[in-house]
C-alpha cells in the first residue's frame, strides 16, 4: 500500500469507526429517550444540572425549601449537561446526547492509538476501535445519566494526546493538551488525576528526542513536560476549587465525599461493594456537608490505623465488586423502568456483556504472555534468568485464563498486570495504548481496593483494554534499534512494542481527520 492510499485508508478507518459507534449510541438514545427516566445517582445529576441550567449554580434544594451550597458529587458532568440544557431544554435526551458523541470519540481515540502501536495494519486498529464501537456494556450505558463512560471517554482522548505528544516531542504544548482533557476528567471522576503524571510519563517513555534542548539536563527536560501536564490539570480545577473554599467551609479540590466514601469502605461488615454509610457516634450531630464529610474521613481513617489486618482483608472483595461483573447498563436501565427493561432483560444484557468483556480479557492476557522478541543478532539459548521468567509467565497466564474463564475475573485483570510487568524495559517502550490501559487499569483496581467497589466503576477502563486486547493480533517483531546504535537498520519492520515517532510510522495523517 502506497503512502498517500495508507492515509486514505487511515482516514476512512477512522471515519468509519466513529460513525459507527455514533450510530450505535445513538439508536439506544433513540430507544430510550422517553422510556428511561434518570435514576440512581443520575438522579441527582439531573436535578443540579436543571438548577445550573436556571442560573442557581450548584445548590441545592431541601424538602423544607432551605437552599444551600452543594459540592457532594462532582460538577463536571452536571455542568456540561447543565450548559446542554441552558442552549436545548432540561430533557434527559440532551444528557444522552452528550453521552453518545463523547463514547463516539472514545472509538475514534483507541482506533488511532492503535494505528500507532500496528503501523503497518489496518485490520488491528479497525478491531481495537470496533470492539470500542460495539461494546455492549459501554453502548447500553449511553442512556445513563452517570459518569463512569464519560470519564473512559475522556482519558481515552487523553491517552490519544499522550501519543501525539511523544511524537512531537521537545515540544511543550502537547504536554498542555493533556493536562486540559485530564483536568476535565478530573472535574468528572476526581481520582483521574493521578493519570496526569502517568500519562505524561507514557509521552515521553522511550528513547530521547533528537534535538531536544542542550540547555536544559535530562532531569530538567522530562520533569517540565510532567509538571506542565499536572499544572494544566489543576489548572482546569482550579476556579471550582476555589468555589468550594468560599461557599463550603472547607477547601475541596473537586467533591466532598472521599471520606464518605472512605468510611462505607472500611466497614467491617462491608461486601466490598456500597451499602448505606454507619454514621459514627462522632459525626451524629456534624450536619454541615463538608464537615460531615471530613468527620466520616477521619472516622475512616482511625478504624483503618486500629485495625489495618482487616481493613486489608476487604481488599479482595472490594477487587471482585469492581472487576468481576460490571452488568452497570442492566442495571440502570432496569432501576429506571422495570416495565420498559425486565429482570429477564438485566440477565441477558449482563450476560452478553459478560462474554464480551471475559473475551477481551482473554485476548489482553494472549498479548501479555507474549515474551519480547529478540533483536536480530541476540543469543538463541535462553538464560537461567529467561527461563525463570518464561515460568513466572506461563503460570500467570495460566492463572489469569482460569479467573477469566471463573467466576472471579478480577484475579485475571491482577494477572494482566503482572504479565505486562514481566516484559520489563520493553514496556517501556511500548506504544502508548499500552502502557495507558495497563495505567488505567492499575489505577482503578487502586482506588477501589481502597474506597468500595462496583461494577459500573470499571467502565473507566474498557475503552482502552478493549484497544489493548486487538493488539493480541498484532505480529510480534523484534524491536528496531534507535538510529546509530550498533546493529540499527533501515528496512526493519516496526513492531506491537515499538512506538513510532515523529511523523513516520504511519500516524501523521492524524493531521487530516
Amino acid at each position: 500500500m502506497s503512502g498517500g492510499a495508507s492515509v486514505v485508508a487511515r482516514r476512512r478507518d477512522a471515519g468509519t469507526i466513529f460513525a459507527l459507534a455514533l450510530a450505535a449510541r445513538l439508536a439506544v438514545v433513540l430507544w430510550a429517550a422517553e422510556r428511561f427516566p434518570p435514576t440512581a445517582d443520575g438522579t441527582y445529576y439531573q436535578r443540579i444540572a436543571e438548577r445550573i441550567a436556571a442560573g442557581l449554580g450548584y445548590t441545592w434544594l431541601w424538602p423544607d425549601g432551605v437552599v444551600t451550597y452543594a459540592a457532594h458529587y462532582p460538577v463536571g458532568y452536571p455542568g456540561a449537561v447543565g450548559a446542554l440544557y441552558a442552549l436545548l431544554g432540561t430533557h434527559p435526551a440532551v444528557a444522552m446526547l452528550l453521552n453518545a458523541v463523547l463514547g463516539a470519540l472514545a472509538a475514534l481515540a483507541v482506533h488511532r492509538l492503535a494505528a500507532r502501536a500496528a503501523p503497518r495494519s489496518r485490520a488491528v486498529p479497525a478491531l481495537s476501535g470496533g470492539l470500542v464501537a460495539l461494546h455492549p456494556g459501554l453502548v447500553a450505558y449511553t442512556p445513563a445519566l452517570m459518569t463512569e463512560g464519560v470519564t473512559g471517554s475522556l482519558v481515552a482522548c487523553a491517552a490519544w494526546a499522550s501519543a501525539r505528544a511523544r511524537e512531537r516531542r521537545p515540544a511543550l504544548a502537547p504536554f498542555a493538551v493533556i493536562g486540559l482533557l485530564l483536568g476535565a476528567a478530573t472535574l468528572v471522576r476526581p481520582q483521574a488525576l493521578l493519570l496526569a503524571p502517568l500519562f505524561a510519563g507514557l509521552a515521553l517513555s522511550g528513547s530521547p528526542p533528537a534535538g531536544g534542548p542542550r540547555l536544559l539536563s535530562p532531569f530538567v527536560a522530562r520533569a517540565a513536560p510532567v509538571l506542565l501536564t499536572v499544572i494544566a490539570a489543576l489548572l482546569v480545577c482550579a476556579p471550582w476549587t476555589a468555589r468550594n473554599c468560599l461557599r463550603m467551609n472547607q477547601c475541596a479540590l473537586v467533591s466532598v465525599n472521599g471520606g464518605w466514601n472512605l468510611l462505607i469502605g472500611a466497614d467491617p461488615a462491608s461486601t466490598g461493594a456500597w451499602a448505606p454509610v454507619q454514621v459514627p457516634e462522632a459525626c451524629r450531630e456534624v450536619f454541615d456537608e463538608a464537615g460531615k464529610d471530613a468527620c466520616f474521613g477521619r472516622e475512616a481513617r482511625r478504624y483503618i490505623a486500629e485495625h489495618p489486618g482487616e481493613w486489608l482483608g476487604l481488599v479482595p472483595r472490594k477487587l471482585a465488586a469492581t472487576l468481576d461483573y460490571c452488568g452497570a447498563a442492566g442495571w440502570y436501565l432496569h432501576a429506571s423502568n422495570p416495565s420498559a427493561f425486565s429482570e429477564a432483560h438485566k440477565v441477558a444484557l449482563g450476560a452478553v456483556e459478560t462474554v464480551f468483556e471475559r473475551v477481551v480479557l482473554l485476548a489482553a492476557l494472549v498479548w501479555a504472555a507474549r515474551r519480547p522478541a529478540q533483536a536480530p543478532g541476540a543469543a538463541r539459548r535462553p538464560s537461567l534468568a529467561q527461563r525463570a521468567l518464561d515460568i513466572a509467565r506461563l503460570a500467570l497466564f495460566a492463572l489469569g485464563v482460569v479467573a477469566a474463564l471463573h467466576i472471579h475475573a478480577w484475579v485475571g485483570y491482577i494477572a494482566l498486570l503482572g504479565l505486562a510487568l514481566l516484559k520489563g524495559r520493553a514496556l517501556l517502550r511500548a506504544p502508548v495504548l499500552v502502557g495507558a490501559a495497563l495505567a488505567v487499569l492499575a489505577a482503578t483496581a487502586a482506588t477501589h481496593a481502597v474506597f468500595f467497589g462496583a461494577g459500573r466503576y470499571a467502565l473507566v477502563a474498557f475503552p482502552l483494554l478493549s484497544g489493548l486486547a486487538a493488539l493480541a493480533a498484532a505480529r510480534q517483531e523484534a524491536d528496531r534499534p534507535a538510529a546509530g546504535a550498533p546493529g540499527a537498520t533501515t528496512h526493519m519492520p516496526a513492531a506491537p512494542l515499538a512506538q513510532p515517532r515523529g511523523s513516520g510510522g504511519g500516524s501523521s495523517d492524524d493531521e487530516l481527520l
